[in-house]
């Protein structure tokens, strides 16, 4: 495997794990949504941290990892 391969390959890796963080994000959202409807019997405190760290894991955990693996120069 050549260097062109190799980095292709790693490409991939990390979009797969970028967006594989944004899904479990959503899924974390939607379940402190399920958790605010009574539809799972945890406290409305577990609902509110289910809530604040899937959109961490949406928005912010995408950005940082994105900025950390970028090939640019501006860091």
């Amino acid at each position: 495997m050549d260097d062109r391969e190799a980095a292709e390959a790693q490409a991939k890796q990390r979009f797969f794990l970028i967006n594989a963080m944004r899904i479990a994000g959503v899924v974390m959202i939607l379940l402190g949504i399920l958790v605010f409807n009574g539809v799972m019997p945890l406290p409305e405190w577990a609902g509110w941290v289910l809530l604040v760290l899937g959109m961490i894991e949406t928005f912010v955990t995408p950005q940082i990892l994105a900025r950390i693996w970028s090939t640019n120069e501006r860091r």
